[in-house]
């Protein structure tokens, strides 16, 4: 959750970002009194404060807040969750799709809210690693479920835009837990997202 800011008023921290990027621009070699720039801190302080809303969310209320009693026990698979985020080691963006499948234990939790998650999680400053496991934790703590598997495929503007410049780069996450611990199930999931088999960028839980 959002630190000691959250005793500041929105417009307080509005007003102390501003101040905060009128200062970088000169840095940069620019005139933030230039026509073209005399609004840029405060639109820029708008829109972190908008980028970085997750922290003032709870994730685990918002899927406890529909959840529905179901026998249901098959896998459930949400695709292509979009997502945008701020890498927190250069603060520039990544974003992609993240997927979703549970196996339910008697409760279901509306569809909309896994990718409600998604955003909460994705509106803080990030590593797409830590993100994929919060997300899957938080199903597992809100839901119990038999199991869930949560697959983030990315692009970082890190890697595209500075360094090394790799244009095509994509990096792909994954964790599970419960009953996607058996390859079978997990199979049946990959093969859903036609990934397949592939374990080059795959870590066990754990390791």
């Amino acid at each position: 959750m959002r630190p000691i800011s959250t005793m500041k008023t929105f417009q307080e921290r509005q007003d102390e970002l501003a101040a905060h990027y009128s200062a970088i621009l000169p840095l940069l070699g620019e005139d933030p009194e230039r026509e073209g720039l005399i609004k840029t801190p405060v639109r820029v302080a708008r829109a972190w404060l908008e980028l970085t809303r997750g922290y003032e969310e709870d994730p685990v209320a918002i899927l406890r807040s529909a959840l529905f009693n179901e026998s249901y026990h098959n896998m459930v698979v949400v695709k292509e969750i979009e997502f945008y985020s701020l890498c927190e080691h250069h603060l520039l963006p990544f974003f992609g799709h993240v997927h979703i499948a549970y196996i339910p234990n008697g409760e279901i939790t509306g569809l909309s809210k896994l990718a409600r998650i998604v955003n909460t999680f994705s509106h803080r400053l990030q590593v797409q690693e830590r993100m994929t496991e919060q997300i899957a934790q938080c199903i597992d703590e809100a839901l119990h479920p038999q199991g869930v598997m949560v697959v983030v495929e990315a692009r970082h503007l890190c890697m595209q835009m500075r360094g090394v410049a790799k244009q095509n780069a994509d990096t792909v996450t994954m964790h599970h837990l419960g009953a996607f611990n058996d390859p079978a199930t997990r199979a049946e999931f990959l093969q859903s997202l036609h990934i397949g088999n592939s374990t080059s960028s795959y870590k066990k839980d754990g390791e």
